[in-house]
């Protein structure tokens, strides 16, 4: 059975050696307290959801297809 890992470090380097998000959330009063650790958690945590959740939708999507129903 495929496997979906998340591609983590790439999207960590993205988000904090590319777009500098840090300093766009400084920017922000209610977001000021945001640190590194909190926005890797949530991507590692969105990561955990796209393996877990909808990676497998698309065995049943693969074996099942999609039909329009006109009704």
């Amino acid at each position: 059975m495929p496997v979906y890992n998340p591609p983590l470090r790439d999207m960590q380097f993205v988000m904090h050696e590319v777009l500098n998000v840090m300093e766009d959330f400084k920017a922000f009063p209610q977001h000021a307290e945001m640190d590194v650790e909190t926005i890797n958690a949530v991507l590692e945590e969105g990561g955990k959801f796209a393996s877990e959740v909808i990676f497998p939708l698309n065995i049943s999507g693969d074996t099942e297809g999609c039909q329009l129903d006109q009704k």
